[in-house]
């Protein structure tokens, strides 16, 4: 069945040739759905095959067969393979958004949905796959993932129209979630001695991070060359590599006590943090005052509530709710959330400074991003040994304090003063995030059984996705309302139409001042330049801060935490 899956892709080169000719406007679009329908059902029958197997094959030891060293590393590069995809993928689209509308015509709500249905989808079903990971087996799910994110890419590729799109960045977004608990719980299991536990789960997380910030500059290369699809094209042959690899490679593992997936909580958890990560990212496009945000938020909110009450009253819950009332569990949770706002918000910061502001080219702009890789690996590679010499809670909060540094190196950041200074602030606020990422992710994998490992990396993950999306709209709007106060135009110089675009962002700004006259775009330019400029700086004091209160509670929180933490210390 395997087989029929994969053939139906062959079927991807006879629609691109019928999307060229286009001798009948309805043709493309039904031959898109007859792929999709196709590549669906065959996928289907596969994943039932996949999933149906007797009780008693889940209920196995956790690993289900011993793993040899060479085997473990295989393992480790194969699931970061899958996680540094995973991070391109969340940030490849932003420069392909200019030539996608100018082909696919969405409107400006379909732009917005685009650019987040994949984060609502994965946020929203992280703790559900997590468990399930735990129940069918992790392998079993990152196979299930893999086929599936391949599947999705494909149909994103060549959807045809907005809708379309939005529906596989959907299903985009599921695949993610599938893949991104799996690869932790399955590195977390093979790695039983602690010290290689601590330093693969630091690459892993590492990798993730470097995707992120690899994104913009492959989806630049790219587009320079292919069309906008092609930014998600480039997913199916590492995704086909990883499928492969991972049959032969990866060893399986569950929970051997699965018990029951609850389907009230899966609806409870699913619908709550949709709802909240859709209410923080509406904050951030459209303000606080929108109904719509304080609506979502109070109907997410109850839902959590009510999945965190019903936790405490069923035999094997999705997730443990008592493991909060440890300070050193909930205090890696909250340090890895504040420490994702500083990478969420330094990727929006940069990309705006130096395009809108220093009129750097989007490629140039996406190269410029490197160093931030470089801080990243290093501290991921360095954060294991420093644990051995001060601790746990001191090497999160000298990581937390050091990507305050780098968001405070921001505040160099000045056209006169060049490039190298917010390379090396790159270089420092990456070193700072890794070492706390990998810190924070080994301790909330270490402090729980080995056979909830999914439930655990879920909840890992999820802070990750709810620290990005909390991080751009809470510093994202002190940037937009700094920007703001900061604006000062020559009063009666611009209609007011114009006036109030070039207030309301700095790219609005730059795109007003492209149909003023010379001398009025201009002085627009240099004061819009300059007000984003210092918003910025602002921006970057109070993000921070921000950290170095963080730094301090978990110094406090992850005190007496062993800087070895054994299987069974939990």
């Amino acid at each position: 069945m395997g087989r029929d899956f994969f053939k139906s892709f062959l079927n991807l080169h006879d629609y691109a040739l019928l999307n060229e000719s286009r001798p009948d406007p309805y043709k493309p679009l039904f031959n898109y759905y007859r792929w999709v329908v196709s590549a669906s059902c065959a996928f289907r029958q596969w994943l039932r095959q996949t999933v149906s197997m007797d009780a008693t094959d889940t209920t196995q030891t956790t690993p289900r067969e011993p793993v040899g060293n060479a085997r473990k590393w295989g393992t480790l590069a194969i699931t970061c393979l899958a996680t540094v995809l995973l991070g391109i993928d969340l940030t490849v689209l932003h420069l392909a958004i200019p030539s996608l509308v100018a082909e696919l015509a969405p409107s400006a709500t379909q732009i917005l949905w685009i650019a987040d249905i994949y984060g609502f989808a994965l946020g929203g079903l992280l703790v559900t796959m997590g468990n399930l990971g735990d129940r069918v087996g992790r392998k079993r799910l990152l196979l299930i993932g893999v086929s599936m994110f391949g599947l999705a890419s494909a149909a994103t590729a060549y959807a045809p129209t907005p809708e379309l799109l939005i529906a596989s960045r959907a299903l985009l977004g599921i695949a993610g979630a599938t893949i991104m608990p799996s690869t932790l719980s399955i590195v977390r299991n093979v790695f039983t001695d602690p010290k290689e536990r601590t330093a693969a789960i630091g690459l892993s997380t590492a990798m993730a991070s470097a995707g992120i910030a690899l994104g913009p500059i492959i989806g630049g290369g790219l587009l320079t060359h292919f069309w906008w699809g092609s930014v998600f094209l480039i997913n199916l042959p590492v995704m086909a590599l990883i499928f492969v690899a991972g049959m032969f490679v990866l060893p399986e593992s569950s929970d051997p006590r699965p018990g029951r997936l609850d389907l009230p909580s899966v609806a409870l958890s699913t619908f709550g943090l949709v709802t909240v990560i859709y209410a923080i990212k509406e904050a951030a496009h459209g303000g606080v005052a929108n109904p719509e945000v304080w609506i979502a938020a109070a109907a997410g909110l109850t839902a959590l509530v009510a999945f965190a009450r019903r936790q405490t009253r069923i035999d094997r819950p999705l997730i443990d709710v008592h493991l909060f009332r440890r300070p050193a569990f909930t205090g890696s949770v909250g340090a890895a959330l504040v420490a994702t706002f500083a990478i969420s918000v330094v990727s929006l910061i940069f990309s705006q400074l130096l395009q809108l502001v220093w009129g750097w080219a989007a490629w140039n702009t996406g190269l410029a991003m490197l160093p931030s890789v470089a801080g990243i690996l290093v501290g991921a590679v360095l954060a294991a040994p420093l644990v051995s010499r001060l601790g746990r809670a001191a090497v999160v909060a000298l990581g937390l304090g050091f990507a305050g540094l780098g968001l405070l190196g921001l505040v160099l950041a000045d056209a006169d003063g060049g490039y190298p200074p917010i390379a090396i602030a790159q270089v420092v606020l990456g070193l700072g995030a890794a070492a706390t990422f990998t810190i924070t992710s080994d301790t909330v994998l270490a402090t729980v059984p080995k056979e909830r490992a999914g439930a655990a990396a879920a909840i890992s993950e999820t802070a990750y996705e709810l620290g990005g999306a909390v991080g751009i709209a809470l510093l994202g709007s002190v940037l937009s309302s700094g920007y703001r106060a900061r604006l000062e135009l020559p009063e009666g110089a611009l209609p007011p139409d114009t006036a109030a675009a070039v207030g309301d962002s700095v790219g609005a700004a730059m795109a007003a001042a492209a149909e003023l006259p010379a001398h009025l775009a201009a002085t627009v330019t240099e004061l819009a330049g300059e007000a984003y400029a210092e918003a910025v700086r602002g921006t970057a004091v109070t993000g921070a801060a921000m950290l170095a209160v963080t730094a301090v509670l978990a110094l406090i929180a992850l005190r007496g935490l062993p800087k070895v933490i054994e299987d069974g210390d939990h």
